[in-house]
């Protein structure tokens, strides 16, 4: 019998598509779906965190869903894409970065440094030990209070920067004072304005999403926000950092399609992965208009909910 169902790669593909963008990480759904659905479903969770992995039919399909997924991002972001790449390629040539698309290449480049060191040399550890039901619940859980923590965070600095701004009527202005231990203002920053070590410190945070349950592009987004960006440039910066990632994870270890694991389930990759990739392109689209005017807030109670029912039926 064929280890993964056409139903099953269209449902899978789906789900990875839109959860690997939305901040709810797709990793944990794609555990806990197969493992509240029972039967068949769960039996691919099961052999996807086990040692001998690596030759699991669902981990190969799996694969090919995230190349799906990393090629809609290409294309949604194709023409910034065109830009960052000639910008980089234009620093290697002169030795520097001065515009504020060179700048966000370097960013780029610095802040996936973290995750794909990471993601190489623990990737493995990190499934066979967390990709299972229980964990992934536990961590759905957490993801939502970061996302919740970070908005409530950037809400407070806001509220700051707006007194300080906005002195109340009769009184004077005070200037704003830096480090020390005195008054910083939280002003909306551009993208580009990022330090290179921010950068950094943002891909840091990234590395959490190799836990099942932890979203990549919701804990760079918060990581994001914590720095002075707002949703949208938070959003955008959180898209481009996973585009790279998630196409040399897919690329690494596409291979596998082609010996044991791969037999007899690529027409199931074939539909899992045109599903993916239209499912990661309407939620790309939808959510860069989403955070526009909106927040993380509806997110951050879904994995609440979601995460606390699954923890206490897996328990």
């Amino acid at each position: 019998m064929t280890d993964v169902t056409y139903l099953q790669a269209f449902v899978l593909g789906a789900l990875q598509g839109v959860t690997e963008l939305f901040p709810v990480s797709s990793l944990g759904h794609s555990v806990l779906l197969p493992a509240l659905l029972g039967g068949d479903w769960k039996h691919l969770v099961t052999e996807s965190s086990t040692t001998s992995s690596e030759e699991s039919p669902y981990l190969a399909f799996v694969v090919a869903l995230h190349v799906a997924t990393a090629c809609a991002l290409l294309v949604f972001y194709r023409r910034d894409w065109v830009r960052i790449v000639r910008a980089f390629v234009t620093t290697l040539r002169t030795r520097r970065a001065e515009t504020p698309t060179e700048r966000l290449a370097w960013l780029i480049v610095i802040a996936t440094i973290p995750v794909g060191v990471t993601g190489l040399s623990l990737e493995h550890v990190f499934r066979t030990l967390f990709a299972k039901p229980l964990a992934a619940a536990i961590f759905l859980t957490i993801n939502g209070a970061i996302l919740l923590a970070g908005e409530r965070l950037r809400r407070r600095a806001e509220v700051r920067a707006r007194r300080h701004v906005e002195p109340p009527p009769g009184s004077r202005p005070e200037a704003p004072r830096a480090a020390g231990g005195t008054l910083v203002v939280a002003e909306h920053r551009q993208l580009s304005t990022l330090a290179y070590r921010e950068g950094f410190v943002i891909g840091l945070f990234q590395t959490l999403a190799l836990l099942a349950g932890i979203s990549r592009s919701g804990i760079t987004m918060v990581a994001g926000l914590m720095r002075g960006l707002d949703h949208e440039d938070a959003a955008t910066f959180a898209f481009l950092l996973a585009t790279p990632v998630i196409l040399a994870a897919g690329l690494l270890k596409l291979p596998t399609l082609a010996g044991p694991a791969g037999a007899g389930i690529h027409g199931q990759v074939v539909v899992g992965f045109l599903s993916a990739g239209v499912a990661a392109y309407v939620s790309v689209r939808f959510l860069t208009r989403w955070f526009t005017t909106r927040t993380l807030t509806p997110f951050a109670v879904y994995c609440l909910v979601a995460g606390g029912l699954c923890t206490v039926y897996f328990a």
